[in-house]
């Protein structure tokens, strides 16, 4: 087994990290996007499906193009934001099954099921959203995901052609604590979970 991190790694990772609603005006550079898909891509998806596909929006350009897709309460931010990470599923994730995860024949496991294809895309191109907030982190970077937008527009803006579904925002930066919410409770551990 490995060694658990130090607190001050748990507190960065967790128990500190806050959902950001502003952020500074400091530029990520296209090495710290590389980094962070960098770490965030060797977390576990089921038979390594890796089914997400990332956008990072962070031109004035592609700020335009996203801003029809935003609710009102997400525009200022979004657009303030050093980087947005558009998170999407890939609807043909199977067809790259043969190189990602050849001890088995995959594919033929989604070939034709569509109800599976949809259920596997969605749960494992999420965990991969997850993990890429927690790399942001790991990295120094505040967050700020929101499901707060159109995602058929997101879609025709920054996917058409292809098979590939958002369903999740990720502001990037440095985070503003001035534009932090108070910190919600979170449940006890008795009240949702329990050991048999």
């Amino acid at each position: 087994m490995t060694t658990p991190l130090a607190p001050p790694a748990l507190d960065q990772l967790f128990r500190s990290a806050r959902t950001y609603n502003g952020f500074s005006a400091e530029p990520l550079s296209d090495q710290t996007l590389q980094a962070l898909y960098d770490l965030m891509k060797w977390a576990p998806t089921a038979a390594n499906s890796c089914p997400a596909r990332i956008v990072f929006v962070r031109s004035p350009a592609a700020k335009e193009k996203l801003r029809p897709a935003l609710i009102a309460g997400n525009v200022d931010k979004t657009m303030a934001a050093p980087a947005t990470a558009i998170v999407g599923r890939d609807l043909d994730f199977h067809q790259h099954l043969p190189r990602l995860f050849p001890a088995a024949d995959a594919k033929s496991w989604f070939t034709g099921n569509q109800p599976l294809i949809e259920h596997s895309a969605m749960l494992n191109a999420s965990l991969q959203g997850a993990y890429l907030i927690l790399a942001a982190r790991a990295l120094g970077l505040d967050c700020g995901p929101m499901s707060g937008f159109d995602s058929t527009q997101v879609d025709a803006a920054f996917f058409a052609g292809t098979k590939v579904k958002s369903f999740m925002l990720v502001n990037l930066g440095r985070g503003d604590p001035s534009k932090v919410y108070p910190r919600g409770p979170r449940f006890d551990f008795a009240e949702v979970c329990r050991i048999d």
